[in-house]
């Protein structure tokens, strides 16, 4: 399988799907926030209708799976995910 990268405005809208889909809300009333932290890896804030849940690395990559099974048309379980810091695309995801 090729290597995609996914940009982080669409690891952002992931996020959004994933709680949207969990709250039974429309993607675009999720607000989401997205941090590296060098103790606690990668996660994300999402904040809907005043509700704000926390992502830790893990449910990062639940979103990333349901994003890529819907909008990528791939086989989220079989695809590898690695998130990645990079300087100038800020959180960006490698699909194997």
């Amino acid at each position: 399988m090729e290597q995609q990268i996914i940009v982080e405005q669409d690891v952002a809208n992931a996020v959004c799907v994933l709680i949207a889909k969990e709250s039974r809300a429309m993607p675009d009333d999720v607000e989401v926030e997205l941090a590296y932290d060098d103790d606690d890896g990668f996660s994300a804030e999402a904040e809907l209708n005043g509700n704000v849940h926390h992502l830790n690395t893990t449910r990062l990559v639940e979103a990333l799976r349901l994003w890529i099974e819907q909008y990528l048309d791939m086989d989220p379980m079989a695809a590898g995910i690695q998130l990645k810091l990079d300087d100038e695309e800020g959180i960006i995801a490698i699909v194997r």
